[in-house]
């Protein structure tokens, strides 16, 4: 009897729910907050590989276009200077791609102390041998290989790539266009004599079968510069830069031999 009349103990639920729920919502606060986080760091991330893109593209097309003026007659009147050079261009490259605020730089410019190296041995000593050229163009081919299967230093590799396609390209118009036979005579005349040689030439160049090739050739220069950019990748916006740009100078060279 005297149990009966105690009062029973009944759980406080309602407000174990109301702490529950209060919980719950502090969990997800934190959640949304990463996630935001998480998509401006993207955001950062896409711009910043965008813009990289970009400056391989620019250093790319400046690379191959402007120092081949300063190379051409420094190489032929102090070639050992020349080559000496290639060595400072590699130490820089190193330099710089020590440090991750410039290793896009270094990067790039090792690829491009291939090329100088090339053409400071080719028109130094070796200019009068026209089927040496594209030998002579290839002796980083090796080095590349190497790198790019250890996928390292990709940009400058592909930089380097794109150069020598385009030095293929623009070799193989000589050979088809049968322009041979003047530069052999243009690198062996004093430079005052040589506006006459390239008027010959031009006259080559200027008949159907030259300017047929011509176009040909510049359209697969085109393709392969046009299609490298939709890859939207660094080391494939250098190799466009690149090839397309080797238009840019066998244009200025052929206004420089219309104009002689």
């Amino acid at each position: 009897m005297i149990n009966s009349t105690l009062p029973t103990y009944t759980s406080p639920t309602p407000t174990i729910r109301s702490v529950s729920t209060e919980t719950s919502d502090t969990i997800v606060q934190p959640s949304n907050l990463e996630s935001s986080n998480l998509d401006l760091v993207q955001s950062i991330s896409a711009q910043k590989a965008k813009q990289q893109t970009w400056w391989a593209f620019g250093a790319a097309v400046f690379l191959v276009s402007v120092p081949v003026f300063i190379e051409a007659p420094l190489v032929r009147s102090l070639p050992l200077l020349s080559l000496g050079i290639t060595l400072i261009w590699v130490w820089l490259s190193l330099v710089l791609m020590s440090r991750p605020s410039s290793h896009l730089w270094g990067d790039i410019l090792l690829g491009f102390s291939w090329s100088w190296l090339a053409g400071s041995i080719y028109w130094g000593w070796l200019r009068w041998e026209p089927l040496l050229h594209l030998p002579v163009e290839a002796i980083g081919l090796p080095f590349a290989i190497v790198c790019l299967r250890r996928n390292w230093g990709k940009v400058g590799n592909f930089f380097y790539l794109g150069s020598l396609l385009g030095t293929v390209v623009t070799d193989l118009y000589f050979y088809i266009a049968d322009l041979i036979p003047y530069w052999k005579q243009v690198v062996q005349v004093e430079p005052t004599l040589v506006a006459p040689i390239l008027r010959s030439a031009l006259a080559q160049v200027y008949t159907p079968w030259g300017l047929s090739w011509a176009a040909v050739l510049v359209l697969v220069l085109l393709a392969g510069g046009v299609l490298s950019l939709r890859a939207r990748q660094t080391h494939w916006w250098a190799f466009s830069g690149a090839v397309l740009s080797t238009i840019l100078v066998d244009s200025l060279f052929w206004l420089a031999a219309a104009l002689a």
